[in-house]
């Protein structure tokens, strides 16, 4: 009797046994397979810059390689672009969602949830009764159209002034973290897609130091409200000192000025929350149980 006997009672035939620590490599655990691979990655560089470039224009500008393609009537050619992004940004959207959608809720499923329920000696409820592709399929839809959406409100929160709302950047934030959330308890509700997109809301603003220290983009004074090295060179002790020498370094020596927009961070959770979507998509056509 397998593994999965023993677990479950019975493994239907048209089903691979869940991946679990003690069935699997760490390769495995970690990766997708090829062809949901390659199937995130083209999504990503393909849908992915098309969604992204919904509030670019509210709140950044590209310096390098930018590509805008302005509206075909005449009369609407000083409204924003059709399409403002760069070309780094399709490469680059395809590593984020083969990383979001296939590696990263693998490391929270297997590394933290598992071992997690095994502490907590509580049953695998999502075992029970597993999505079908096509179920699949219709909530990865979803999950990209809501994530446009969700990008939309950005762009008319960071643009408009709402009544009944103060303005400021908090109010914004909170309004957005709540659509977010919402998002993922209406389509997903798992742990390790909470996990993947909390801790990317977070990374992921962060991760653009790099390219707006290198001059790829900038953000415009009247989005980039979020100064996240500030006062790391003040926080003292040998970290602190560690800290601002590592950033001089990889940053340069205006690393304390570089500005993001922190309604971005909601907007990294959303995009998670498709990658995820799609990755489980992707891997039910490949015949993989989704995470």
């Amino acid at each position: 009797t397998s593994h999965a006997h023993n677990t479950y009672g019975h493994t239907p035939k048209h089903t691979s046994p869940r991946l679990s620590l003690t069935q699997h490599p760490t390769t495995m655990l970690l990766l997708p397979k090829p062809p949901t691979t390659a199937k995130l990655f083209l999504t990503g560089a393909t849908v992915g810059p098309l969604v992204d470039s919904i509030h670019n224009q509210a709140l950044l500008q590209y310096d390098i390689l930018p590509i805008s393609i302005p509206q075909p009537d005449a009369a609407a050619a000083a409204a924003d672009p059709i399409l403002c992004t760069s070309w780094l940004i399709p490469p680059l959207l395809g590593v984020a969602y083969v990383v979001l959608g296939g590696i990263l809720p693998r490391i929270m499923e297997n590394f933290v949830v598992v071992p997690m329920r095994r502490v907590l000696n509580s049953q695998d409820n999502e075992a029970m009764a597993k999505p079908t592709p096509q179920q699949l399929q219709t909530r990865a839809i979803i999950a990209v159209v809501t994530t446009a959406l969700i990008i939309k409100l950005s762009e008319l929160l960071q643009t408009q002034s709402l009544p009944l709302l103060p303005d400021g950047s908090y109010p914004d934030l909170t309004i957005m973290l709540f659509v977010a959330l919402s998002q993922w308890l209406l389509l997903d509700g798992t742990p390790a897609a909470l996990l993947a997109a909390s801790i990317t809301s977070i990374g992921g603003p962060l991760s653009e130091l790099p390219f707006v220290a290198g001059g790829f983009w900038h953000y415009i004074p009247s989005a980039a409200d979020y100064v996240p090295l500030a006062s790391l060179a003040e926080s003292g002790g040998g970290s602190g000192v560690l800290l601002d020498s590592l950033a001089n370094t990889f940053l340069g020596d205006g690393y304390q000025d570089l500005s993001l927009s922190s309604i971005t961070g909601p907007c990294y959770f959303a995009v998670t929350m498709d990658s995820i979507a799609l990755g489980r998509w992707f891997d039910a056509q490949d015949g993989e149980d989704e995470m």
